[in-house]
């Protein structure tokens, strides 16, 4: 099915934007910490955990080691998010992202 002149380029617009848009959610890198630095978690623009590291001084209290973890993991993903919608957002009107 062939569209309208205009519509076929206003779908190649849309998929160079969204190409635009892939590229630069793949460079997004967030580091989110808990408990004062005690747990830190890197991700990237997908919300893959890139690395973690814990202080030993926490190691060994397991439950509030789960909580920053959590805490860092969460805090990571508003990270992600933020950015995104910083990068991206001015690229689409108003209202689709």
């Amino acid at each position: 099915m062939k569209l309208p002149g205009n519509m076929q380029a206003m779908m190649k617009q849309a998929q160079q934007m969204q190409a635009r848009m892939q590229e630069e959610v793949a460079k997004i890198r967030v580091e989110a910490s808990a408990g004062g630095g005690m747990v830190v978690v890197k991700m990237d623009g997908q919300k893959n955990v890139l690395g973690v590291t814990i202080d030993k001084e926490v190691a060994g209290d397991v439950e509030m080691l789960q909580d920053m973890v959590m805490a860092a993991c969460n805090e990571a993903v508003k990270k992600v998010d933020e950015e995104t919608q910083r990068r991206v957002g001015g690229m689409l009107p108003p209202g689709l992202f």
